[in-house]
């Protein structure tokens, strides 16, 4: 039987960031992931976006680990070589009724430490993106672009660096307690165990009650859309070019991306999927609806949000409707410029309320620790939450803390970037 210090269960960015932490501190460390290789889902779907850190509420688990983490990315991709870009993005308010709602935002960016926001007016806001149209907006120098399929590939070389283990194709099936440790049951066979991290994603409150946990929430998955731009309309954005959000809701509505290896991402929605890993309108399972049906919280988030729940699922429907809310932000945008580009599914967490979790969700339990809510900025701030879930497998395990920046071996020598 195979054996391991620590076992993560999940190879996306979080447990990869995790391990990487814990293999730094020279801990045995095995991650497991189901699929044939690491970051195919939320981590390889997402928009490569690296937050600031502007729209979190001061103090929370979100705020604190987007800024640690934001600048520990940067400087993980400039050491380790791999291309991104501190390219800035602006937040725009179409009308006057949302010019409070942008005040806020700028406020709670500057009580999370952001510097150099700039309050836009209209004159100044089509000198920076001559081609949106705002009653005014926000400037925010920090966040930044990068592909992290290629991040998480430099988290799996680090690991296997310092002697970690990352099995793809290998799938968690159960976990039962020993009097001196886990056995984890995987479709590769067991491992012994002395700590389990769950860092399953969208299948983490199913992690959790496999190993006897009660999770206290239950995933939802929603599904995000994109277009790109034709090459034509890529001079329509030079910066990040966001809405000014719904505070109801833990999305940032469709809004206008660089990508770091060129052209302009236009989305995403936010609409229901029908299946866990439902990336497709026809992807469906009967067994991931009834789930759902069955939790009570699901029919009370909703009875709140129905109505913003249509006209998502309006969108997900119509190209034109998706592109008279990319017009909202840039009028000149045509129908004919958008091109379908894929999708991502976010792993929702949902309270029995029926309430949206907006913050991480970290809970232990007897030789383990369960990742149960990770959204965004949760890649931008994947080495600061990996430090915070190692801190906490350490502590269980009985080993001194993590050594600080100056010794952490996942920061290799300076490099130019690409």
């Amino acid at each position: 039987m195979d054996a391991t210090d620590v076992l993560i269960v999940g190879g996306g960015i979080v447990g990869l960031g995790t391990g990487m932490a814990l293999a730094g501190a020279g801990v045995a460390v095995t991650v497991v992931e189901a699929e044939p290789g690491v970051a195919r889902h939320q981590t390889g779907h997402n928009s490569g976006v690296i937050h600031s850190g502007l729209y979190y509420k001061p103090g929370s688990a979100k705020a604190r680990n987007c800024a640690d983490g934001r600048e520990r990315m940067y400087r993980f991709c400039a050491d380790h070589g791999i291309p991104h870009e501190r390219c800035g993005k602006v937040v725009v308010a179409t009308s006057e009724e949302e010019l409070p709602a942008l005040a806020e935002i700028g406020r709670r960016g500057l009580a999370n430490g952001l510097a150099g926001l700039q309050r836009l007016s209209p004159a100044q806001l089509r000198e920076i993106e001559p081609h949106v149209a705002g009653v005014a907006g926000l400037r925010v120098p920090q966040t930044g672009i990068v592909d992290y399929k290629a991040v998480a590939a430099a988290y799996v070389r680090t690991i296997e660096a310092a002697g970690g283990r990352v099995r793809t194709s290998t799938t968690f099936t159960g976990c039962k307690r020993g009097f001196d440790g886990l056995t984890v049951e995987t479709t590769a066979g067991p491992v012994r165990a002395k700590l389990l991290v769950n860092c399953g994603g969208l299948l983490s409150d199913r992690v959790a009650r496999l190993c006897g946990v009660e999770p206290g929430v239950q995933i939802v998955p929603f599904r995000g859309e994109y277009y790109e731009l034709k090459p034509q309309a890529v001079r329509l954005c030079r910066h990040l070019i966001y809405p000014v959000p719904d505070p109801r809701l833990p999305f940032l509505g469709v809004h206008f991306t660089r990508m770091i290896g060129g052209g302009v991402e236009c989305g995403p929605n936010a609409v229901l999927a029908f299946r866990r890993h439902g990336y497709r309108l026809r992807d469906v399972s009967l067994a991931d609806l009834l789930e759902m049906a069955r939790y009570g919280g699901f029919w009370k988030m909703a009875r709140k949000f129905w109505y913003t729940g249509l006209g998502e699922i309006y969108r997900s429907m119509s190209r034109r409707a998706f592109w008279h809310a990319l017009r909202k932000l840039i009028p000149e945008v045509k129908f004919a410029d958008l091109v379908p580009a894929g999708a991502g599914v976010r792993a929702q967490a949902v309270a029995p309320d029926g309430k949206l979790v907006d913050d991480f969700v970290i809970r232990q339990a007897d030789r383990m620790v369960h990742v149960l809510n990770a959204p965004s900025p949760a890649a931008t701030a994947s080495i600061s939450i990996g430090r915070s879930i190692a801190g906490m497998a350490l502590k269980e395990l009985g080993r001194p803390g993590l050594k600080d920046d100056a010794e952490v071996s996942y920061f290799g020598p300076r490099r130019e970037c690409a």
